[in-house]
Order: structure tokens, then C-alpha cells, then sequence
């Protein structure tokens, strides 16, 4: 294998095909892989790529295909249930892992294997996409203006857009299941939504002045606390006052929303629809990020930014950290985005706007 080339697994997705595709513009060639031959094949004649069809759940196929392979670069979510047997495979043949999760539960399950990770002398960095670059870096940027911080607030919205198969699928597998926030260092379980707050994107929107947010188990839950200590977070999306309200409602149907019959049920009406947004959507669209540190003496810092759509940030940002890793530029164990790289390491990626802090 090639010094640029690294395996793409899941290439068959929206978003694997989205960095399979832009991974020239880098000066990478990936080796696809997945398990739908017909779609991987057609994309690696497409762009006159190497390819793979590997089943996760075969370990001696896995393990045998990634031997002398220095990254895998996994898209093929839902993670909860397909990052496990990766790692498993990138431990046992000394191969460095990047995803792009947003999964509370994935980032705990690879923080885990951190010792074993050091042992096999490999990097872990789940979610080197748009779940959490951009939120981890600017909690990297606001930790380090007010060290003392003992409050971190994350939010993101979206300006435009909408939802890829894999991305509305794996919302689907976490409906019922409430939300997370971490208080004094513990990630503890809260109602999705249980706050809804009012922030200010006009430095950053150029139309929105105010956009309401509520909180949701974004990965920074997880991430944002390794990355800066801070031992209170919250992370909150964009949403409708409307929809937030019935959110709010839906609490009591949790129950029924847990079933395999609901989400069966809503899964079977995401595949009838399109793969994802169309290249036209996403030029049109933008992602605005906010973040905001307070100390206990009740001091605080916030600042805003503004990246490109979800799914060409994360091509970009997985591509750019292949790019690192490839070069040599790692350390073993477990690893956040801008632990690692640094706060500016979303500042790399085209199109993205930071304010200074205010």
C-alpha cells in the first residue's frame, strides 16, 4: 500500500462516498471498502480506485485485509454497533482508527481501549467529523482564554440542508432514549431537550440574529470533557419553538418510541427517500457554531463560527486528519481532534469563520 492510500470503510454510505470523492483534492487515494459490492464497485471505477468488499462481522476477513494497512478511516455507521469489531481488527494488526461518530457511547467505549491502543502502537480519534471538530475545537479555544472554566455550553445549527440515510438511522436507534449532559465530571442521563435556550449568531449568520436551541447527547458530552476538563457541559442544536415543545410532550411515548416496531417502522420510510442532501443543497447550506465558558466567579467568554454543511465538513476534516496521520504526525491511545491538533484544526478546513472572543 501506497504512503496516501488508506481504507475508507463504508464507502457505499452518502458521506463515504462524499470523502471518496473529494480525497484527490488531497492527494489521497483511498482503498474502498464495505460490504455492498455493486455500489463500492461502480465508485471505484468512478474514480479509478482500489476496492474491497469486507464483512465486519468475519473477523479473520477483517483482520486479513487491513494487514499492512497504516489507517482506517470508518464512515459505516450505526457506530454503536460497528465500531467495536473495527477497533477489535485495527489493535490486532496495527493499524491507526478514525471515525466520524458522534455517539456518546462509542467515544467511552474507545476511550476504554486506550491501554490496548498504546500497546498495539496505534492512534484512536473517533469522530474526526463534523461530530465533534468544529464543537471541540471551539471548547479548546474558549478553555484556553478562561482556564479556569468550570462551565462549558456547545451549540450548532443549521443553516440549510438535511439528513443523509446513515445520519437520520442512527437518530432513529437513540429515539426513546432521552439525552445526556456531564455534571462534575459525570456524564449523567437527562430528558432530551430538558432545557431550551435563545443564543446570539448574528456574528456569524449574516440574516439570524437568534436562534433557539435545545440540549441533545451531542458527542461533546463525551469528547469536550477529555479534550479541556471542564467538569459541566451541555450541548444544544437548533430547533423549531414549535417542535421543541412537542418534544417536550413526546416524553410520555418514550416507551413506544424504544420499540423495534416504531423504529423498524421509520427506518423502512428514511431508505424510500434520497441518500442525502443534494450537491446543490449542501453548497447552499452552512453550519453555525457557538460556544460559551463560564467560571465560578461567574465570568464568562462565548464566541461563534461558521463552517461548511455537515457532510463536506466532515470530507474535509477526515481528509485532513488522514492526511496527519499519514504523514506520521500521531499519539497513541486514545485522542480528541483538538487535543491532539490543536484548537485552530478547524481553521484548516476551507470556508470556515471564527470569531474572535467576546
Amino acid at each position: 500500500m501506497q504512503s496516501n492510500e488508506f481504507l475508507l470503510y463504508g464507502a457505499n454510505g452518502y458521506t463515504g462516498q462524499l470523502i471518496a470523492k473529494l480525497s484527490a483534492t488531497y492527494s489521497l487515494r483511498p482503498v474502498l471498502a464495505g460490504r455492498n459490492e455493486k455500489i463500492i464497485r461502480q465508485l471505484a471505477e468512478e474514480l479509478q480506485l482500489p476496492y474491497l468488499i469486507i464483512d465486519l462481522h468475519d473477523t479473520k476477513q477483517l483482520q486479513s485485509s487491513l494487514a499492512g494497512v497504516k489507517l482506517v478511516l470508518h464512515a459505516a455507521g450505526p457506530f454503536q454497533i460497528t465500531a467495536k469489531p473495527m477497533i477489535d481488527a485495527c489493535i490486532a494488526t496495527h493499524t491507526h482508527y478514525i471515525d466520524i461518530t458522534g455517539e456518546i457511547p462509542v467515544f467511552e467505549m474507545a476511550k476504554r481501549y486506550n491501554d490496548k491502543a498504546v500497546e498495539s502502537g496505534i492512534m484512536l480519534m473517533p469522530g474526526v467529523g463534523f461530530d465533534v471538530v468544529p464543537t471541540d475545537c471551539m471548547a479548546l479555544f474558549l478553555k484556553n482564554i478562561l482556564p479556569d472554566a468550570t462551565q462549558l455550553q456547545l451549540a450548532f445549527a443549521s443553516a440549510g440542508g438535511s439528513l443523509s440515510h446513515g445520519t437520520a438511522t442512527t437518530m432513529v436507534m437513540g429515539l426513546g432514549e432521552g439525552g445526556a449532559v456531564r455534571e462534575n465530571g459525570e456524564i449523567v442521563r437527562k430528558p432530551l431537550g430538558h432545557k431550551g435556550m435563545w443564543i446570539d449568531l448574528s456574528k456569524v449568520s449574516g440574516k439570524q440574529k437568534k436562534v433557539f436551541t435545545m440540549t441533545i447527547p451531542w458527542g461533546d458530552i463525551s469528547t469536550a470533557h477529555f479534550t479541556t476538563g471542564i467538569p459541566n457541559i451541555e450541548t444544544y442544536t437548533g430547533i423549531s419553538p414549535k417542535i421543541y415543545l412537542f418534544l417536550k410532550f413526546q416524553r410520555a411515548f418514550n416507551w413506544l418510541l424504544k420499540t423495534t416496531l416504531v423504529r423498524n417502522y421509520a427506518i423502512k420510510k428514511i431508505n424510500k427517500g434520497p441518500a442525502g442532501p443534494a450537491d446543490e443543497t449542501r453548497a447552499k447550506s452552512s453550519s453555525l457554531v457557538w460556544g460559551k465558558v463560564i467560571n465560578a466567579g461567574g465570568k464568562t467568554v462565548q464566541a461563534a463560527m461558521r463552517v461548511k454543511d455537515g457532510y463536506t465538513l466532515t470530507a474535509h476534516s477526515s481528509l485532513l486528519i488522514v492526511q496527519k496521520i499519514l504523514a506520521g504526525n500521531i499519539k497513541t491511545g486514545y485522542q480528541t481532534p483538538a487535543a491532539f491538533y490543536g484548537e485552530d484544526l478547524v481553521l484548516e478546513i476551507p470556508g470556515t469563520k471564527r470569531t474572535p472572543a467576546y
